[in-house]
């Protein structure tokens, strides 16, 4: 027995799942915001994009030579990943436990998606792989059972 438990303090053990410093947000609870926020907006962002892509726009650059396919492919494949990926961030708000695999999934296709893009907009590219590292984080450090959004 320790002293502080013969003094009628309880023990506190090292990681409990209690809400700490009067907030009712669990451990972790802000990560899976973000990640969830971020994930909606890169969606957005996305599905802007790849409309963008679609329809040829000049904010892209005309000259880019691609791994495959050309600016009009890649822009149905980062429109279909963009809606993916808001419909994953609409599932996390559910506090469903699929859609966080599912938004890990698709963040992780977007990252892998922006490297070939790359050559259209590096840096808007680059920023996104940014943002698509942070979510996955969020939704595997600490999207677990018990403290799902």
């Amino acid at each position: 027995m320790s002293v502080e438990a013969s003094r009628g303090t309880p023990e506190r053990p090292a990681y409990t799942s209690e809400p700490y410093a009067g907030y009712g947000e669990d451990h972790g609870g802000g990560w899976l915001t973000f990640a969830g926020v971020m994930l909606s907006i890169v969606g957005v962002l996305n599905v802007v994009g790849g409309i963008a892509a679609i329809d040829d726009a000049n904010v892209y650059v005309g000259s880019a030579q691609y791994t495959f396919g050309d600016l009009n492919t890649w822009g149905w494949i980062i429109l279909f990943t963009g809606a993916a990926q808001v419909l994953a961030a609409l599932g996390l708000w559910a506090r469903n436990q699929f859609a966080r695999w599912l938004g890990v999934g698709f963040a992780s296709l977007n990252m892998l998606a922006q490297f070939l893009f790359l050559p259209a907009f590096p840096l808007w590219s680059l920023a996104i792989i940014g943002v698509d590292t942070l979510i996955i984080y969020g939704l595997v450090a600490y999207g677990g059972r018990e403290s799902a959004v």
